[in-house]
């Protein structure tokens, strides 16, 4: 999946609701229009909101991007960390979804070329790499993330992440990764997250 860079989309401080890449309906039937409003318009600019407030007495963090900020996790100062790390994972792990997804008349919805052999490398086939990945998503207890991630060397591996937690600071970089937080299907798929999950791949960008 290419992808603009996070500040290309949202800007640097007071970070801004970047417009959706296609149509609210966009993605229909695989999430609906009202799922699309409520998940963008609500939660994930309510993330960018309690973000920008929660950086507004730091000056010397503005001045930094998001991957910079949330890369300083340990550094951050103590009394605005959970706030920093949960608005700043919320805003880069939907900024990464969003920017993911693309409607089913694009030709993106198949990997191939390098992405294609390393999943068949490091999975068997791509039927056994979706099937694995739907599982550990549909395992994730709670609220969270699954990621496809590729480390220097290119090799892949599935990562489930708890929460806002991002894979920033570490050795490996995503791919690309699905939203299993509840309010990211429910009003369509109820407590089904695993067809919610098997519809996703009709519509994620994988090259």
């Amino acid at each position: 999946m290419n992808i603009s860079s996070i500040s290309a989309i949202i800007g640097n401080y007071p970070f801004s609701l970047p417009n959706l890449p296609y149509a609210y309906d966009a993605l229909e039937p695989y999430i609906d229009e009202e799922t699309m409003h409520l998940h963008h318009d609500k939660h994930y600019a309510t993330y960018i909101k309690n973000l920008n407030i929660a950086l507004e007495p730091y000056p010397d963090l503005q001045q930094l991007s998001l991957e910079e900020i949330l890369k300083m996790k340990n550094n951050l100062p103590p009394e605005a960390r959970t706030a920093i790390l949960n608005n700043g994972g919320g805003v880069y792990n939907h900024t990464l979804f969003f920017q993911g997804l693309a409607p089913m008349s694009e030709d993106v919805h198949r990997p191939e070329g390098n992405l294609l052999t390393a999943i068949e490398t490091c999975f068997g086939s791509f039927y056994n790499f979706k099937n694995e990945f739907n599982q550990l998503a549909a395992g994730v207890f709670g609220s969270g993330w699954t990621a496809l991630a590729s480390d220097s060397g290119g090799n892949l591996s599935i990562q489930n992440l708890g929460n806002q937690d991002t894979l920033l600071g570490t050795d490996l970089e995503v791919v690309f990764l699905f939203d299993v937080w509840e309010h990211a299907y429910y009003l369509k798929y109820k407590n089904v997250r695993m067809d919610y999950l098997k519809n996703l791949w009709e519509i994620i960008k994988l090259k």
